[in-house]
């Protein structure tokens, strides 16, 4: 089946958003993998990244446009809060001693679906903004969901192995990078 020119420009439109959107992925990964992460652990939270990156777009889109603007201004700035406070929980974990419970863990559960989250927040935007344009809405959020996930695994192998070569203060360079990304989104 041979696409029409039109086709071809949506489909390499939709690539470019979803490189863009798959880039917080990938860069805030190598701030998470700076930590030591496992390859399970790599292949968990790429794939629930690339979930959110489907369900946030569907949301948006489900939300309808006409609360585009508002909505887009909160998400950027509550992933912006999440990514500033997940980075200053990571530097106050890496200077401190004994083995009380982290506040945020990245292991955890609710600590992959918090970081997924706030890494997809800004497909829920482009979900929104894809409710105003005749684009094919499955094809987006697929190619959302599969960039967004390889980027994000990318993103923390090359921290992982970077990790490696700080040492003991990879997880103290990861937070400082989550908390420049996250003040990024709130200026």
């Amino acid at each position: 089946m041979e696409l029409s020119t039109p086709q071809w420009g949506q489909l390499v439109t939709l690539l470019m958003v979803a490189v863009a959107l798959g880039m917080d992925a990938f860069s805030l990964g190598i701030g998470i993998g700076m930590r030591g992460i496992l390859q399970w652990q790599i292949l968990v939270i790429s794939g629930t990244i690339g979930l959110f990156h489907v369900v946030m777009p569907l949301m948006g889109i489900t939300m309808g446009y006409y609360l585009g603007t508002m909505v887009k201004d909160i998400a950027v700035m509550t992933g912006g809060g999440v990514l500033c406070f997940l980075g200053i929980n990571m530097v106050w974990n890496a200077f401190r001693s004994g083995e009380e419970p982290r506040l945020i863990d990245i292991k955890s559960v609710t600590g992959v679906c918090l970081f997924s989250i706030s890494v997809s927040l800004d497909s829920l935007s482009a979900g929104l903004s894809l409710g105003l344009f005749a684009a094919d809405v499955w094809l987006a959020v697929i190619l959302f969901g599969v960039l967004g996930a390889l980027m994000a695994g990318m993103g923390l192998l090359l921290g992982r192995h970077v990790g490696s070569w700080i040492g003991d203060y990879g997880e103290a360079v990861g937070g400082v990078i989550l908390f420049f990304l996250g003040l990024r989104f709130l200026m």
